[in-house]
């Protein structure tokens, strides 16, 4: 019998006695791994704290450390609306502090932070920015605005509650431009229509390290469900574009979410390292191919990427996909790339 149909472009609770229907040992088990993008949390029914980290991370891999992604986790109940967010920063560093004591192993969790400031403060968000530095003990390392906006109503927009063209906003911009003063970084989350908008904000601030989450985004559902040939040549060409930008760099993954693209996760048994690596391989080799390998990043993005897949058959499929790599650029894909562009390599991971 296949799961119950999800509503799809919500975070969906993974069921973890489907996931572990499938294991495998590690391919490459020596391969350092730095996982540049997982959550933390605890919701109704879907909690993911450290322990569950732990013991995904212990599945074979050689994960040495991760980056916290921020995901409204933990906010302050009281004070200003525009610093509680830095109580996601506090308890990921405190996440980050009970690893990095080594009592629970090698690895080194929260290794960096990539929180949240609300950049429709304009000028204003540069006082949030310099507390959230201060909050993450020389681990918060970027934010991210998710600004995901559609005008399909089927579609599920960021919880930031953004407006259509957010990121050309003359405050917004003044709050990002914050951003290359202190040395962060941007993560981007948006959908595959608004991939132009982050063209523009790469060459409007060339000197801020701008990170693509999954892969841009492409949607699959709603109105987009019947055109999935149509939005993936719209993608590519969209993502050609961001290509030439040298101060973009993406991360390779978020796939396994409930974005049209793909049923795993109502399935009766989970899928294996090799399936899931041939259907993501057309959304993989566009990204290295036009990105390179120094300007991709293979992520988790758990518990999200739960609901289709355990976390030691995805790095498996990340692994299969890059089999043809040299060693140099399985280095940049799995844990160089993120140590760069997270300055982790300042930090001694």
């Amino acid at each position: 019998m296949t799961k119950e149909t999800p509503q799809l472009g919500n975070v969906m609770a993974p069921d973890a006695a489907w996931v572990a229907k499938v294991s495998e040992p590690a391919l490459e088990p020596e391969l350092p791994i730095v996982d540049p993008h997982h959550h933390l949390w605890q919701r109704a029914g879907n909690d993911y704290m450290f322990h569950d980290l732990l013991a995904d991370t212990r599945t074979g891999h050689n994960i040495v450390a991760t980056v916290f992604v921020d995901c409204h986790s933990m906010y302050r109940k009281d004070g200003p609306a525009e610093l509680r967010c830095i109580g996601e920063t506090e308890f990921a560093n405190g996440v980050a502090a009970m690893s990095a004591s080594g009592i629970y192993g090698n690895l080194r969790a929260c290794a960096g932070i990539v929180g949240h400031v609300d950049l429709r403060l304009g000028g204003k968000a540069g006082a949030v920015f310099d507390a959230q530095i201060a909050a993450g003990n020389g681990r918060f390392k970027g934010i991210r605005h998710q600004t995901g906006w559609d005008a399909d109503p089927g579609i599920r927009n960021s919880r930031t509650d953004p407006t259509p063209e957010l990121t050309r906003d003359k405050t917004w911009r003044a709050g990002f431009a914050e951003l290359a003063r202190r040395d962060l970084t941007f993560d981007t989350w948006l959908y595959h229509p608004q991939l132009a908008e982050i063209a523009e904000l790469a060459d409007a601030f060339p000197a801020t390290p701008i990170v693509l989450d999954h892969v841009g985004g492409p949607l699959g559902y709603a109105g987009y469900a019947g055109r999935h040939v149509e939005v993936r040549q719209a993608w590519k060409k969209s993502m050609a574009e961001l290509a030439k930008r040298q101060n973009i760099v993406v991360k390779v993954g978020g796939l396994g979410m409930a974005m049209g693209w793909f049923d795993f996760y109502q399935r009766p048994t989970p899928p294996d390292s090799q399936i899931l690596a041939d259907a993501f391989k057309p959304w993989v080799e566009p990204c290295i191919e036009l990105f390179g390998s120094r300007r991709c990043m293979f992520e988790s993005n758990f518990p999200v990427d739960k609901i289709s897949s355990g976390y030691g058959v995805l790095w498996n499929a990340f692994k299969r996909l890059a089999a043809g790599a040299s060693a140099d650029e399985k280095s940049a894909l799995f844990s160089g790339t993120a140590r760069r562009v997270y300055r982790l390599d300042r930090d001694g991971v």
